[in-house]
């Protein structure tokens, strides 16, 4: 698998267990707002060899709780769950982090107990999801057959926006709400600049419209939160 960065210590990514957090190389999208740009459009950098994530695995068990899979878009990986096998055969809990256009891939880890815990980007309305994922020719199909891979609720899931004042509005985050509607965990959180972006003009929006925004898809779902505030 290709990685490209290696966290040894989270408590933050993996909720509710202390992990550790492998960064894979590549993406399919080109999100402007992208906050690890540099793993979706600079390749060149180090590659992290597996050997070395399963050492420090081994050497922290009963220590660690978890580990916590991002990216980039880990489902681009051609080996992720043969990856995902060797986590388990260490006794790791398993989150995934992805932005949902692998329904299949999604699924098959699903069906063979491969994660504890998804994480799945929903980038915004479907109206707008090519402008704001950068590809314009995008069929939003995929993802909508990945919501609902998690809808049947076989492995515990969260949503999350990051929201922008160039791509998002008030009604875009309620049309969101609607789309989603019936889910536990979803989350809107604002737009930081990393200083490692795809477009450097993205701006955050303000602590105002965010509340707003949370008012708004709370119709639909009532227990969103604000993340990161």
């Amino acid at each position: 698998m290709l990685i490209k960065g290696f966290q040894k210590l989270t408590l933050l990514d993996f909720p509710g267990k202390t992990a550790c957090t492998v960064f894979t190389g590549g993406c399919n999208f080109r999100c402007p707002f992208c906050h690890n740009a540099g793993l979706v459009t600079k390749m060149d950098n180090e590659i992290i060899p597996e050997r070395e994530v399963f050492e420090h695995l081994k050497k922290r068990q009963g220590i660690l709780d978890g580990i916590a899979i991002t990216g980039g878009e880990p489902l681009l990986q051609g080996d992720i769950e043969e990856f995902l096998r060797k986590v388990r055969e260490l006794d790791y809990a398993i989150k995934l982090d992805t932005n949902g256009s692998f329904p299949e891939k999604l699924e098959s880890i699903i069906e063979n107990g491969l994660c504890d815990y998804v994480a799945m980007d929903i980038k915004n309305c479907k109206e707008k999801y090519p402008e704001t994922i950068g590809m314009n020719n995008f069929d939003i199909n995929a993802i909508e057959k990945s919501i609902a891979v998690l809808k049947k609720g076989k492995v515990p899931f969260e949503f999350r926006t990051t929201v922008t004042k160039n791509f998002h509005t008030i009604m875009d985050i309620e049309n969101i709400g609607k789309w989603i509607s019936g889910v536990e965990n979803y989350f809107i959180q604002n737009f930081v600049d990393s200083g490692n972006l795809i477009d450097c003009n993205v701006e955050g929006v303000s602590k105002e419209n965010m509340e707003k925004m949370l008012e708004a898809v709370k119709k639909y779902v009532p227990s969103a939160e604000i993340r990161g505030i």
